[in-house]
C-alpha cells in the first residue's frame, strides 16, 4: 500500500505512452503499461520533473483553485519568492502582492521576516549541534521524501527547523486572528507554490504534527489572472508599499547558509541527479568534513519548479536584479529571535519517518530468493536500458518481473531470443533424413 499522499495525477485520456516522463523520473517511479504511464506510489517523491516534460499535459498537479477556497472566512496568500521572478523586472513585489489581493484573497503575507528568522535559527542550531555531520536542509519536500524512500539512515541528519513558509503562515494567521477576531480555523493560509511538492508538505507534513498552511495554488494557475490584474494596478497609479526584502527573495534560488560557518564547511546542491550523487557520498561517509549541505530538487532552485512559467535562468537573473532594488533585510530583534528559538518556535514538532519502497517479499527467505532471481535475470538482459519494455532500466524491469508485474517476454531482446530458440528447434524437423523428433523416416523414393 502507498504510504504517501501524492500531489500529481496521471490523466490516461491524454497520455500517449511516449515514455518522456518515465525517462526523466529520478526515482524510477513511472512505468508504461498498455501504452499508458502509471505511477509507483511507493517510489514517487513528487518532484514534478514528469510534469515539465509531458507534451500532452497528461500529468496533473493536485493543487487548489481559487474557487475551492471559499470554505475559509478569511484567506491569506503567502507567495513563494519565486512568484516575483515570473514577471518583468520593473514589476515590483509590492505590485504583485496588490494583484493577489485583487484576485480574491483577503490579505497577503511575505516570507521576508520568516526567511531571516529561519536563517538565524539554523545558525543557532548548527552552533549547538553535536551529532553526525553533515546536516542536510529539510526545506525542499522532494529532497525530504527522497531521503525517506532511499536514504532512511540519513533521516537523523535532516535539519529539524521549520521552513520559512510554515513560520510565515503561522505568524500571518495569528496576526489576522487578532485583527479580525476570527479563530485560526476560520483563516486559511494559501501558499502560492512553484511546485507540486509543497502540496505534499501541507497534506503529509513530514517533521510536523500538522502544517500551518491550509492549501496551495500553483503559480502557473494564477499567472494569467495576475498578469491582467498587475496591469490594472499599474494603470491605477496607486502607490503600493513594498513589503518584500532582498533576504526573502534570495530563498527563490538558495537558502540562507549559516554565516557562522566557514564557506568551505558548507555546500549547495541543485538538481535531483546531483542531489542523489551527494546523498550517496554522505551515506558512504565521504562528506563528514562538511557541517551543512543545502539541497534543492530543482536545478535552479524554486525558480525552476514544475509550476513556474518563466525560463528558470531568466527568472534567476530577475531575482538577482530585484535583490539590488529591495531593502537588504527585515529589522530583526536578535534577543526576541533567541527567545523564540529557545521556546521551540522554529523547531519541527515530529520526527522524520522512513518509508522505503515495498520489499520484494514479506518473508526474509522469500525476499532473498527473489533478490537472487532478480540479479540472475538482470544478468541475462542486454543492459542498454532502452525502455521498450515499459521500465526505465533493465534492473527495474528485472525487479518488475520478479514481483509479478510483467512477463519476462515484454523485453524485446528476450522475445527475440525466444523466437530464435523456437526457430532453431523447429528447424530440426526439416533437416535432411530427419522426421518427427529427429528420427529417420524410412520412406522409399
Amino acid at each position: 500500500m502507498d504510504a504517501f499522499y501524492h500531489s500529481i495525477r496521471f490523466d490516461s485520456s491524454q497520455c500517449d505512452g511516449c515514455m518522456s516522463c518515465m525517462r526523466v523520473c529520478p526515482t524510477r517511479a513511472i512505468r508504461i503499461r498498455r501504452q499508458l504511464a502509471c505511477l509507483l506510489g511507493d517510489r514517487c517523491i513528487d518532484c514534478g520533473e514528469c510534469i515539465k516534460v509531458c507534451a500532452r499535459n497528461a500529468i496533473v498537479p493536485l493543487t487548489e483553485t481559487l474557487a475551492n477556497l471559499t470554505k475559509f472566512a478569511c484567506t491569506i496568500a503567502i507567495p513563494s519568492p519565486a512568484l516575483y521572478t515570473q514577471f518583468d523586472s520593473d514589476i515590483t513585489p509590492g505590485v504583485i502582492l496588490e494583484a493577489l489581493r485583487r484576485s480574491g484573497f483577503d490579505d497577503t503575507a511575505t516570507l521576508s521576516w520568516s526567511c531571516g528568522a529561519v536563517t538565524r535559527a539554523i545558525e543557532y542550531f548548527v552552533g549547538e549541534y553535536r551529532g553526525q555531520y553533515p546536516l542536510i536542509s529539510s526545506f525542499c519536500p522532494s529532497v525530504v521524501r527522497l531521503i525517506q524512500v532511499r536514504y532512511p539512515e540519513l533521516l537523523g541528519q535532516l535539519l529539524p527547523i521549520l521552513a520559512p513558509r510554515e513560520v510565515a503562515a503561522r505568524e500571518a494567521k495569528l496576526r489576522k486572528s487578532v485583527e479580525t477576531g476570527l479563530s485560526l480555523e476560520q483563516i486559511g493560509a494559501v501558499y502560492v507554490t512553484p511546485c507540486p511538492a509543497k502540496m505534499v508538505s501541507i497534506v503529509d507534513h513530514p517533521g510536523m504534527e500538522r502544517s500551518h498552511i491550509d492549501s496551495a495554488v500553483g503559480i502557473s494557475d494564477l499567472f494569467p489572472v495576475l498578469s491582467s490584474l498587475i496591469r490594472d494596478v499599474q494603470r491605477s497609479g496607486e502607490k503600493v508599499p513594498e513589503m518584500e526584502t532582498a533576504a526573502g527573495l534570495g530563498w527563490a534560488f538558495s537558502i540562507g547558509l549559516p554565516s557562522s560557518l566557514p564557506a568551505e564547511n558548507t555546500m549547495s546542491v541543485w538538481g535531483l541527479p546531483n542531489v542523489v550523487h551527494i546523498l550517496d557520498d554522505i551515506d558512504k561517509g565521504r562528506l563528514n568534513r562538511y557541517a551543512f549541505v543545502e539541497c534543492h530538487a530543482c536545478p535552479e532552485g524554486c525558480v525552476s519548479g514544475a509550476l513556474t512559467v518563466e525560463n528558470p535562468y531568466v527568472a534567476r537573473a530577475r531575482a538577482l536584479r530585484l535583490q539590488q532594488s529591495l531593502a537588504r533585510r527585515d529589522p530583526v530583534d536578535q534577543a526576541d529571535l533567541g527567545a523564540r528559538y529557545t521556546r521551540g518556535e522554529f523547531s519541527t514538532t515530529a520526527p522524520f519517518v522512513a518509508s522505503p519502497p515495498r520489499p520484494l517479499d514479506r518473508e526474509i527467505a522469500g525476499a532473498i530468493a527473489k533478490m537472487k532471481e532478480r540479479d540472475r535475470l538482470a544478468g541475462h538482459l542486454p543492459g542498454i536500458d532502452c525502455g521498450a519494455c515499459g521500465a526505465p532500466s533493465c534492473g527495474a524491469f528485472a525487479e518488475d518481473v520478479v514481483l509479478g508485474e510483467i512477463d519476462e517476454g515484454a523485453c524485446v531482446f528476450v522475445r527475440e531470443r525466444r523466437i530464435q530458440d523456437a526457430v532453431r528447434h523447429l528447424s530440426g524437423f526439416f533437416e535432411p533424413g530427419a522426421g518427427l523428433g529427429g528420427a529417420t523416416t524410412g520412406v522409399r523414393s
